[in-house]
């Protein structure tokens, strides 16, 4: 397939999505240049400047960095139109109108670039009918790409052809959207609302429905189906506020005008449910509003009463036995809430009896395979299972058999009954829809394979399916030693894999011995080290709890011996004779962040979260961060003329002292926790197979560590510095004065102790002082009270 290059994308309209959407380009390093109508007073841009300008307060943040706003170049359809000539992909992205969009084609048609790709981010209008507005030569170029809200975090990406789109038109943007962008790319058919949200909105109204049926209020029901049910934790209502009720509504009007009873025998529980009606009558449109089901006021949340039309005191939770329902197995969990006798238990049989029900009627209509439901229900709406993996999982035939008798009771939402080959054949004998051969495509009557794209061989460990076979990163490759803490392996022979397997990757001493050990494992016989786990987080620190008996027992001895193993094991990564890269996706806090600072490069996922958060916890980074800083410090004075070396320690300093961590790889690299020549990748399950390129290349480039080199220092005088700034925060009331000591102690580290400015000194001395630091800390009762909070509530305790 020839290689489709992306040099250029324009984005056609600066609202919500166009514009997040060219915030996630500029994040990818994508040029991109934003259209929208010329403003009618002042300058002809204006309508884009503003909605670039209110991208930087948006949370969470949908660029990298707020400064890199600046890079999205502005344009109207007056006069830059020229400017679409040098574009390989358009983006359409303005207001749910086919009319307005079949104007603007005609409009752009003459200024498209024969090889560029043009695709609409409908949310759900007919692909086809929108091409009728293209000439003909433009049709094999066109297609919907459909983002899902805020498109930096959520993973889906919806590509739907028409009948005149060229397949390898698809290929090709599939290619960019899943390397390029990050994506998980599902093929829809056109048909109205796609998948995602036609599962998804469909399950909204029907839950809406049976809210009403068994009179639950909307905290209730957002506890019932949040994480209990292995769902988006804002549950269905909040969802619906963070959307928008206009955007759902929008959406519930599309399956309204765009189907019928013939076509769909759900329509008749398409109607706008009277609650969203009401609110959005009031202008309380969700979250962008302030208020929708849910407002705040002041500290206090509150929830909308439709029969008194005003706000009442949210809060309530879901009956506990629920809650223990809903861990038990999913056979188990699924007989239970069917058989149950209270209204909460009644209410979650029924959804997940109705989405089952409409999943399964509309499986052949609007997706080639039910792996294209799940996948797109776990992408696009947060689910941990997609329908149809939680019905195999519980027993497929069990469960379609207590379906068809709920439908045939006249339970269900309509009567259609279940397809014939949920009964009888392939599925039926293979107890489900996705097997090791593929997910079932009902329209060929066959379990198909994933796409084989050149794409996906850089995807070592796929998400999976419940069901689908393919290799586990727990066991796949040759095993060269594991112990309870690591697994240390390789894929080809040629580079080691360390993979942490602690919980959160917390690091003990037992992890350490495990990384000591691949180190001289690959200095022995291969070419370099990737510190690399196949899930979250990348690690979340040292391990408090497995250190706090031996303290206990021992007291700060055991820690400070604890300390120093991992500052040995630090300084071993460091000096390694092969490459180690670390492949950081998620959490890398406190140890975490130490054990990628100490790698020889690292290769980080976007969504990435760097920092050195000990202050939390009444600590100070004990296992390298600090010397780190220090040093880096120095190597950045050293490319000055400047000879002062403050400058250069103050923005660690502050990054340490004040706990800040990177909210993207992008902004951890503006911390220093990444540096320039580190990689930024978008897809996280590309990260294996890039960090494992990196080593290779490192070493056929004949890789050699660092030299041991000492550094100056920014000595008494610096501290003296410092502190004179951290006296002013205290007596201010801006830190407690524990916080003061803590950062007082970091200043210390930093700047080399009572040494005279420039001193000379090696990572071993400043690794004795942070050391010495973070055991004097350990023995403070309030820094014992912050540990004693994190552990018990997870939340950090201000002393």
């Amino acid at each position: 397939m020839k290689r489709f290059q992306v040099k250029k994308v324009a984005v056609l309209g600066a609202g919500v999505m166009g514009a997040q959407i060219a915030a996630h380009l500029v994040n990818v390093k994508v040029p991109v240049v934003l259209f929208d109508l010329p403003a009618k007073e002042g300058p002809k841009n204006g309508i884009v400047a503003k909605a670039i300008d209110n991208l930087k307060k948006l949370k969470p943040s949908t660029l990298g960095v707020a400064r890199d706003a600046e890079l999205i170049g502005q344009a109207n359809y007056e006069e830059h139109l020229a400017q679409l000539a040098e574009c390989d992909l358009i983006i359409e992205a303005i207001a749910e109108r086919m009319d307005w969009k079949r104007d603007l084609y005609q409009k752009i048609a003459p200024h498209v670039a024969p090889h560029a790709i043009l695709a609409s981010n409908t949310s759900g209008l007919s692909i086809t009918q929108l091409s009728e507005a293209l000439p003909e030569a433009l049709r094999p170029r066109f297609c919907g790409i459909h983002f899902f809200n805020p498109p930096r975090y959520m993973t889906l990406v919806e590509l739907i052809a028409t009948p005149a789109t060229q397949p390898e038109i698809l290929d090709q943007l599939e290619a960019f959207v899943t390397t390029g962008l990050g994506k998980g790319v599902v093929r829809a058919k056109d048909t109205p609302n796609f998948i995602a949200n036609r599962i998804g909105i469909a399950g909204m109204l029907s839950t809406m429905q049976e809210v009403d049926r068994f009179g639950l209020t909307f905290d209730v029901v957002d506890d019932l189906t949040g994480k209990r049910l292995g769902r988006a934790s804002s549950g269905t209502f909040r969802t619906a506020d963070v959307v928008g009720l206009d955007t759902m509504a929008h959406v519930i009007k599309t399956l309204q005008d765009n189907l019928s009873l013939e076509a769909d025998p759900f329509y008749g529980s398409f109607g706008t449910p009277p609650v969203l009606k009401a609110l959005i009558e009031k202008g309380h449109l969700g979250q962008k509003t302030k208020a929708g089901f849910y407002k705040k006021v002041g500290r206090d949340v509150m929830r909308f009463e439709l029969e008194s039309g005003d706000y009442v005191p949210a809060g309530q939770k879901a009956d506990e036995v629920y809650g223990r329902m809903l861990k038990k197995p999913a056979a188990q969990r699924l007989q239970l809430l069917r058989n149950s006798e209270g209204p909460q238990g009644q209410f979650l049989w029924a959804i997940l009896r109705n989405s089952f029900h409409y999943a399964a009627v509309h499986l052949a209509s609007i997706a080639e395979t039910a792996r294209d439901v799940d996948q797109a229900m776990r992408w696009g709406f947060g689910m941990k299972q997609g329908p149809f993996e939680l019905w195999q999982e519980a027993g497929w035939l069990d469960v379609a058999k207590m379906v068809q008798e709920d439908i045939d009771a006249g339970k269900a939402l309509c009567r259609t009954p279940l397809p014939e080959w949920v009964f009888k054949g392939p599925v039926a004998e293979a107890g489900g829809v996705h097997t090791a051969q593929g997910s079932w495509n009902p329209g060929k009557g066959v379990f198909e394979p994933r796409r084989e794209l050149p794409v996906y061989a850089r995807q070592r460990f796929p998400e999976r399916l419940l069901g689908e076979a393919g290799p586990e990163f727990q066991t796949a490759g040759k095993t060269l030693e594991e112990t309870d803490s690591v697994r240390v392996w390789t894929l080809d022979d040629e580079v080691v894999i360390a993979s942490i397997k602690t919980k959160m990757h917390a690091i003990s001493p037992e992890v350490c011995e495990g990384l000591m050990a691949a180190i001289d494992l690959a200095e022995a016989e291969y070419k370099g080290l990737v510190i690399w786990s196949g899930d979250e987080p990348f690690s979340a620190g040292a391990d408090l709890q497995a250190t706090l008996p031996a303290f206990m027992a021992v007291g700060v001895a055991a820690i400070e011996d604890a300390e120093g193993f991992m500052q040995q094991m630090m300084l071993r990564l460091r000096y390694a004779h092969v490459p180690v890269v670390s492949a950081i996706r998620g959490l890398a806090l406190g140890g975490g962040c130490e054990l990628a600072v100490y790698s020889a490069r690292r290769v980080a996922h976007m969504e990435s979260y760097i920092g050195l958060v000990e202050v939390g916890v009444g600590l100070v980074p004990g296992a390298g961060g600090l010397t780190y800083i220090a040093r880096r410090a120095a190597e950045a004075a050293e490319r000055s003329t400047g000879k002062d070396l403050l400058p250069f320690l103050t923005e660690g300093f502050t990054a340490a002292a004040m706990a800040k961590v990177g909210t993207s790889a992008i902004e951890s690299r503006q911390l220093g926790y990444l540096l320039e020549d580190d990689v930024v990748v978008p897809h996280k399950d590309e990260l294996l197979h890039v960090a494992l390129g990196q080593a290779r290349a490192m070493f056929e480039a004949g890789y050699r560590p660092p030299h041991k080199r000492l550094f100056p220092v920014a000595g008494r005088d610096g501290r003296a510095t410092i502190l004179g700034q951290l006296v002013n925060m205290r007596d201010g009331g801006f830190i407690s004065q524990h916080d003061f000591h803590i950062a007082s102690l970091i200043a210390g580290v930093v700047t080399g102790g009572d040494v005279d400015p420039g001193t000379l000194v090696s990572e071993e001395y400043l690794m004795t002082l942070e050391r010495q630091a973070f055991c004097s800390l350990i023995a403070h009762p309030k820094t014992q009270e912050r540990i004693l909070g994190m552990l018990n509530t997870g939340k950090p305790v201000r002393n």
